[in-house]
């Protein structure tokens, strides 16, 4: 556990809540294609995602196995807590999750199955979509209970993720508060009210987190698989990504 400095041991021995991100961090981040619906779902979604270095993107762009032609791709533009735009030849090609096509006026069945769901529409007509899993850590369970031992009792999980995949991974682990669905100003909106509740860490690995980890009294980023922008905004690093660090940096803290 790298900590940027002494002031940093003083608070952590303060805190009295620990927000957790998701993926990446309770989770292992590396994501798996379980189903896939409609005939050309999986080619254009790799053709949408060839340039994206999300671990969503690089599961479907495995799972689809092919050489992908990039000369076919035309345009392409993200969009942030959504999904892509991508132009392949004289198709456009929209991939993302429901609040993406609900933007774009596309309907879209609702699936029961629990995993991240990215649905696929070429031309603002739906074509079908794909269903993504994720792993939890093995000591993530350890770190949620081992933190209730310190007596932090107020441990919320914060995602982009949907509802249903929130509360699956929260219920596993003994988490009761949870906000699912938030992009990534949501996540700051809803770290900048718990911050009036006590001293709050904020644990993260993305480029998304940053901003969070930066406004949180304590910042703790994955090391590892972390991104370098939540590595240079955090005040702790776990180098080796094992979310049950953190209860044990809090109590090294109080010791100190």
């Amino acid at each position: 556990v790298l900590v940027k400095g002494s002031t940093v041991i003083e608070s952590l021995s303060k805190v009295t809540q620990v927000v957790f991100d998701k993926t990446g961090t309770l989770t292992q981040g590396k994501f798996f294609v379980e189903d896939v619906v409609g005939e050309d779902t999986l080619m254009l979604a790799s053709y949408a995602e060839y340039n994206s270095n999300h671990p969503i993107a690089k599961s479907i762009i495995s799972a689809y196995g092919k050489k992908i032609d990039s000369s076919k791709i035309v345009d392409l533009k993200e969009f942030a807590g959504y999904g892509i735009y991508a132009k392949i030849e004289n198709n456009e090609i929209l991939v993302g999750n429901k609040k993406l096509m609900d933007k774009n006026n596309i309907e879209v069945p609702s699936v029961s199955d629990i995993g991240t769901i990215v649905y696929v529409s070429k031309d603002n007509k739906y074509e079908g979509y794909i269903l993504i899993k994720d792993r939890i850590k093995e000591d993530s369970k350890t770190a949620v209970s081992n933190l209730k031992e310190t007596n932090i009792n107020d441990v919320v999980m914060l995602t982009g993720d949907n509802e249903a995949v929130a509360n699956s991974v929260a219920s596993t682990l003994g988490i009761t508060k949870v906000y699912s669905n938030t992009l990534p100003d949501q996540k700051v909106n809803i770290v900048k009210s718990l911050l009036n509740e006590g001293n709050t860490v904020v644990v993260g690995d993305g480029i998304n987190d940053a901003p969070v980890l930066t406004l949180a009294d304590i910042g703790i980023a994955m090391g590892s698989l972390g991104s370098d922008a939540a590595i240079e905004a955090a005040d702790v690093v776990i180098m080796d990504d094992m979310p049950s660090k953190v209860p044990s940096a809090i109590n090294h803290s109080k010791k100190t």
